[in-house]
């Protein structure tokens, strides 16, 4: 059986850099078009122990696999 996930809002930075935010309404609010959001699952146990390096991190291999269209 597959972990519970959480979910996080991803943006890639024209320099490469990954951007989490926790929902749309908050990336608006920082003045990001919600349409440049990527949404991806998060494990649980990475997103409340790990830390903000380790979920970037995670957040880009999963944004490049999606690059490279591997699930």
């Amino acid at each position: 059986m597959e972990g519970e996930k959480d979910i996080l809002f991803v943006r890639r930075d024209k320099d490469g850099a990954v951007t989490l935010y926790i929902d749309e309404d908050w990336a608006a609010e920082r003045g990001v078009d919600p349409s440049q959001l990527v949404k991806i699952e998060i494990p649980r146990e990475l997103y409340a122990n790990g830390t903000v390096q380790q979920l970037r991190e995670y957040a880009a291999t999963c944004l490049e696999s999606l690059d490279n269209g591997t699930p």
